[in-house]
């Protein structure tokens, strides 16, 4: 195996000779965004350019059309690269998902032509639907992730945060149904939908009062009525419930759930209340792995403190690797893209993760999982 110092510098070397095709990569996912379980274009891409590199590549993993796991090597040290790539409705690439499956692009590249002499068996496993699909969580039951010894992925963000700090999260559908009828003529025939869902909202604002800092509840009313003299007999809302734990969540869940049967109680409407992924978990951060991307990262002129605390929750978003951090060693830092005060899920955000700093972060994304993934197999 080659010195840990001499690998680092060549897969540096690598990043910056490639640095023209990577960042190809994050703008031509940015202007095609595709949504979650629809990344038909950039899968294509992502695999074209693995496959070029010499991964064997397959596809639909899991029974999910858009999930791939490529590999290149078969050493005893088996690593996760871990790629991102949907998009938000309406907001495009608002999470900088471009970023992420660009570096992770990167990191291959720079790490393919040392897989024999490092002992390794390195994996791209592309996985869809992190905005609210879980498509890792799918992944993961499937045995995906089994036989990865580390998994590891960059995220952009307005600054560098190298602990990941993701709650664990709920997300679902309610549906109300009550009776149509005439709002002027006929009102007393009408059971009001929309009113089912003004009512959960003021039962969820009053909880918030007694819940804990940790626990955030949102979301949004999708369809309330088609026109103001018909009392509208169907509603429809998607929500989030976000917690420190996954036990924590299922106690908050429960009293949520009782906000949205309020409603149906009080209007005399009927409600569904449908989960529409898995259950995020919280993140587990690995410690030694976290170390080693932090020293790297100094070398690179980021300086990223495992122990700072960044204002505003900038890291406390949540993740389907929080999943996969609960059953195998992972890390998931941030890197900034010089946003601020944009922030992510912005369209201001979306606009920055194309710019100068956001190419940059790709680059030292790319540089720094692969420095990283070096140390760590040298270390094993």
């Amino acid at each position: 195996m080659p010195a840990p110092t001499d690998s680092k510098a060549l897969v540096q070397a690598r990043v910056e000779q490639l640095a023209a095709e990577i960042l190809a990569v994050s703008h031509r996912l940015h202007a095609d965004p595709e949504l979650g379980w629809q990344e038909v274009r950039s899968v294509e891409l992502l695999t074209g350019h693995l496959e070029a590199l010499g991964f064997s590549v397959e596809h639909g993993v899991a029974g999910l059309p858009t999930a791939f796991v490529a590999t290149k090597g078969s050493g005893p040290h088996t690593v996760g690269l871990v790629a991102e790539y949907d998009a938000l409705p309406g907001l495009g690439h608002a999470c900088g998902h471009n970023v992420i499956a660009a570096a992770t692009v990167g990191a291959a590249a720079a790490l393919a032509p040392d897989v024999d002499a490092l002992g390794l068996t390195l994996q791209v496993i592309g996985t869809p639907a992190e905005e609210g699909g879980g498509g890792k969580v799918f992944m993961l039951d499937a045995g995906v992730f089994d036989d990865l010894d580390l998994a590891m992925m960059i995220h952009p963000g307005p600054v560098d945060s190298v602990m990941a700090r993701p709650r664990a999260v709920a997300h679902f559908d309610v549906e109300y149904t009550g009776k149509a009828a005439h709002a002027g003529a006929y009102p007393h025939l009408g059971v009001n939908a929309a009113d089912a869902f003004t009512l959960a909202q003021v039962a969820i604002g009053l909880l918030r009062q007694q819940l804990p800092d940790s626990v955030r509840v949102h979301g949004i009313v999708t369809e309330a009525g088609t026109a103001p003299n018909a009392i509208p007999d169907h509603a429809k809302g998607s929500w989030y419930v976000r917690a420190a734990s996954l036990a924590e969540l299922e106690e908050v869940f429960s009293r949520v759930s009782s906000c949205f049967a309020a409603g149906a109680l009080a209007t005399g409407c009927d409600w569904t209340l449908r989960e529409t992924s898995p259950r995020y978990a919280e993140f587990r951060n690995d410690v030694p792995l976290v170390n080693l991307f932090t020293a790297n990262a100094a070398a690179l002129g980021r300086d990223m403190d495992p122990d700072e605390l960044l204002p505003g929750g900038m890291n406390t978003a949540s993740t389907d690797l929080g999943n996969v951090s609960q059953r195998i060693r992972a890390i998931h830092p941030y890197l900034g893209i010089g946003s601020l005060p944009a922030v992510n899920h912005q369209a201001e955000f979306a606009a920055a993760s194309v710019t100068a700093e956001a190419d940059r972060a790709v680059l030292d994304g790319a540089i720094l999982l692969a420095q990283t993934i070096v140390d760590a197999v040298s270390t094993d």
